[in-house]
């Protein structure tokens, strides 16, 4: 297939296929979007020597994440794959293969390495410095997911706000002792900390910060022991991996969730509705954040203003795994 076939499918010239894969902010979205689709059904991919020619760039995007074993990131990098590729992109997506403290280096190395066969990078709840962060700004465009950075454009998760509806929630279940189970040492699991600290103060709820743990099911089942130990009548848990792997556990145990112990998750993954009971979360848009970091991205290659942080709202979903606080019996 040439590029006249896609024009001919399109029905558009075959120098607006060009303009598509050279310069695709030169041509409105409507018909950038006829021409991809043209060129997926005829299976026609541009020459990528003569496509970076043409662009004067390199034509690819980078992400680099966590760890692609946790279901946030596989959700997140997903939805910037598609939307990179859309506006005619590749995706380079790097794991700094450590979802905690090796982030803040690996993570840095990964970037720094990427930025030499990238237009422009995407970082994923990034646990650096923000002077090491803005030091690799200075180096390629650069958009931050899930991490609040002066001067640099990001995209933001309000966890806070989902922390306070969550303990709220069980508090208005009668809960009176609570447990927060902590994940890594990042932007995200701060805020849900302080958020979650603050609120049961507020009212008057008896509060307990646990881990951190390794933010998957395996780190869930070592800190379900240890909640039952300190008492607490619910829980919430950095993401929904640790949820599952507490109800997992008590499970095993013979404890009941929620008659015993309420369990409230994080990120509302398709993990919270597969496990037994499905699971109450506090749902962030993971998608809906890539696809707004790509744009950012693509508006700073473009030249445009920079929107500064872009803030997606939070939501907490009920089910199953919460229930009125056990009666004490004296």
């Amino acid at each position: 297939m040439t590029i006249r076939d896609v024009a001919a499918r399109a029905g558009v010239s075959a120098a607006t296929v060009s303009r598509v894969f050279s310069r695709p902010e030169s041509v409105t979205v409507e018909t950038r979007r006829r021409v991809l689709t043209a060129a997926d059904a005829l299976r026609y991919t541009p020459h990528p020597v003569a496509r970076s020619l043409a662009r004067g760039n390199t034509g690819n995007l980078g992400l680099v994440v966590p760890d692609m074993a946790v279901a946030f990131c596989a959700v997140v990098t997903k939805a910037v794959s598609h939307r990179a590729r859309r506006d005619g992109y590749a995706l380079f997506v790097a794991d700094s293969d450590d979802p905690s403290a090796r982030l803040a280096s690996d993570g840095v190395r990964s970037a720094h390495a990427m930025a030499k066969q990238v237009d422009g990078l995407l970082l994923l709840s990034p646990t650096t410095d923000d002077d090491d962060l803005r030091a690799l700004a200075d180096v390629v465009p650069l958009v931050v997911i899930n991490r609040d950075l002066a001067d640099v454009p990001a995209v933001l998760m309000p966890s806070a706000d989902g922390a306070v509806a969550a303990v709220e929630h069980l508090h208005a279940l009668g809960h009176r002792r609570l447990a927060y189970l902590a994940g890594p040492a990042n932007y995200s699991n701060r805020a849900r900390c302080e958020a979650f600290t603050r609120t049961c103060a507020r009212l008057g709820v008896a509060a307990v910060v646990l881990g951190p743990f390794e933010p998957t099911f395996s780190g869930g089942v070592r800190a379900a022991d240890l909640v039952l130990a300190d008492g607490a009548s619910g829980v919430l848990a950095y993401n929904d991996d640790v949820a599952a792997g507490v109800v997992g556990r008590l499970a095993d145990r013979g404890v009941p969730v929620p008659d015993r112990l309420s369990v409230v998750g994080f990120d509302d993954t398709s993990l919270a509705s597969m496990i037994t009971p499905r699971l109450t979360t506090v749902r962030l848009p993971m998608a809906q954040a890539g696809e707004v970091a790509v744009g950012l991205l693509l508006d700073v290659l473009r030249g445009t203003p920079a929107r500064g942080a872009v803030e997606l709202p939070a939501e907490l979903i009920v089910r199953a795994s919460t229930g009125p606080a056990p009666e004490v019996t004296p």
